[in-house]
């Protein structure tokens, strides 16, 4: 078999990258390399051509979360014109619905992750990468009358409670309740 091109190495990396920061959200980071590269549509031996270590990729793959999750907080801005309050109602519809609960490989880095980044030594780069973007997001959520590591705490809470009693009437009310409780203090 003949050797891929560099641009093709390249969309090969980009496409672990992409379907690893998916598959970490909605599985977790113990997600096997072979696993992950049968969904990407590559051999496991293409891994390591790619990443020096699983670590390397986990740690990649949570920067991509991340910045995906910071340009939607930039696509909503400027979709509300700038309106920090309507951009902040929008993100908490999307958050607290029932599609964003069922769908943990398109959704929020910050709760799909908490727990494996948490397992991580304290060294390693996605931690920090984890660490900042929390930190980004709590400032997007801030407004002058409310903490935005508050109202991050809130989204966050009921979003994992949400998932875990999915299955239950619970898990849209603690939904529900959550959005009440963020847009009342808006």
């Amino acid at each position: 078999m003949g050797r891929v091109s560099q641009a093709q190495a390249q969309e090969n990396r980009k496409r672990v990258v992409d379907t690893a920061s998916r598959l970490f959200r909605e599985q977790g980071t113990q997600v096997s390399v072979a696993d992950l590269m049968k969904a990407a549509g590559l051999t496991h031996g293409a891994f390591y051509k790619q990443f020096a270590s699983k670590e390397a990729l986990v740690d990649e793959a949570t920067a991509h979360a991340f910045t995906e999750l910071a340009q939607r907080h930039t696509t909503g801005l400027a979709r509300y014109e700038g309106q920090r309050d309507a951009a902040q109602e929008a993100l908490f519809d999307a958050y607290l619905s029932v599609e964003h609960r069922d769908v943990p490989a398109d959704g929020c880095p910050v709760a799909a992750l908490a727990s494996d980044i948490a397992r991580e030594g304290g060294g390693r780069e996605a931690r920090r990468v984890y660490t900042e973007g929390v930190a980004d997001f709590a400032d997007f959520l801030a407004t002058d009358d409310q903490d935005g590591i508050v109202r991050l705490c809130t989204l966050l809470g009921a979003l994992v409670l949400a998932r875990a009693t999915n299955g239950s009437p619970l898990s849209e009310e603690i939904l529900a309740a959550a959005h009440a409780a963020l847009t009342e203090t808006a």
